[in-house]
């Protein structure tokens, strides 16, 4: 063991390794020991975006996983992307750098508690977020990303009730793209994107009247920034509601000097290599999620050479949470995902 290896276990996550030049070199090694693929989502550290092989959205990493001929999944991202993963390949090992790395989104509605909803509203549709568990995703009937949330609850047939969680900003935002009535939204919500509050988007579009607003849906901005636009205060065509792939897409596309971004700090890495002529900022630069910054490069060696932490999920719940993936598939391309 070389004296990179020497990690320490803290409640923030593990410590004690230095991305250098030794570091990346073990990383690569030992990934192929394992016969491994290496994916990172968008929020993950710059130094684990660049070691992955790839690096995207939850759903994207987890069907290119399932598309990999290497019989081991390590994912540098949350716990409910890496259950994803392993829902849709069963058959390969996933590991998950930190097992610790949660999420408040996807904490936000148990399985329990969607079967009591579901039991007050017994022939509604339930259509879930992909950033649920996979506990929650096996009483779903149809899964959504933020990108076909809308495409998704239109095929829901318009009689039909909908249960949409959990997400309440994103489900705010396809209640007012589909204008449907009979749409019921679960009170949940990402802590680290409800923070990003309209107030503030106000306040930085007005400081930087040229800049395109590029805003997640999941943002608790989101509203405030079709109101600006629908009152006239922000061009509405600076204004764009965005998946974190739609934010890649429009930045190839983008004509314009400087973006401000509305997500989460780490997807600013992705976009400044996808245009690196843009001046992308954040809303908020305190818009970090500690759960995504527990995958550290030390967490990375020590999963690499330990084999840790592997994420199962029961055969049967796997089984029914594949079908509502499945289900979302058919009916349109997820396309950019979370």
């Amino acid at each position: 063991m070389t004296a990179t290896a020497q990690w320490q276990r803290t409640e923030a996550g593990y410590t004690g390794v230095q991305p250098d030049a030794e570091w990346a070199r073990e990383v690569r090694e030992l990934a192929a020991q394992r016969d491994a693929v290496l994916l990172a989502h968008n929020y993950q550290l710059p130094e684990i975006q660049d070691i992955a092989d790839h690096t995207g959205d939850s759903l994207a990493l987890s069907r290119i996983a399932a598309d990999s001929t290497a019989s081991t999944i390590v994912f540098c991202g949350v716990h409910f992307m890496a259950e994803t993963a392993k829902i849709l390949s069963p058959g390969k090992t996933v590991l998950i750098p930190d097992e610790r790395a949660g999420c408040s989104l996807a904490d936000s509605i148990t399985a329990e508690q969607l079967r009591e909803w579901r039991g007050r509203h017994p022939d509604a549709v339930v259509v879930s977020y992909v950033n649920t568990t996979a506990e929650v995703k096996a009483e779903t009937d149809i899964c959504c990303t933020s990108s076909n949330a809308v495409e998704v609850v239109r095929s829901v047939p318009a009689d039909r009730e909908v249960l949409f969680c959990p997400d309440q900003f994103l489900g705010a935002h396809v209640r007012r793209m589909t204008g449907r009535s009979n749409m019921h939204v679960w009170a949940g919500e990402c802590h680290v994107h409800a923070g990003i509050n309209g107030a503030e988007l106000a306040e930085r579009a007005a400081a930087e009247p040229d800049a395109e607003l590029f805003v997640h849906p999941e943002c608790g901005c989101a509203t405030s920034a079709l109101y600006l636009a629908g009152t006239g205060a922000v061009d509405d065509e600076r204004v764009k509601i965005l998946s974190t792939g739609g934010m890649l897409e429009a930045a190839r596309t983008s004509g314009a000097d400087s973006v401000l971004v509305a997500t989460e700090v780490g997807m600013l890495h992705q976009l400044r290599r996808a245009a690196p002529d843009i001046d992308f900022r954040a809303v908020n630069d305190r818009a970090s999620c500690r759960y995504m910054k527990m995958i550290t490069p030390a967490a990375l060696l020590r999963c690499l050479r330990e084999g840790a932490d592997e994420v199962r999920v029961a055969e049967r719940t796997a089984q029914r949470a594949r079908a509502s993936v499945e289900r979302m598939v058919r009916i349109g391309n997820p396309g950019g995902g979370e």
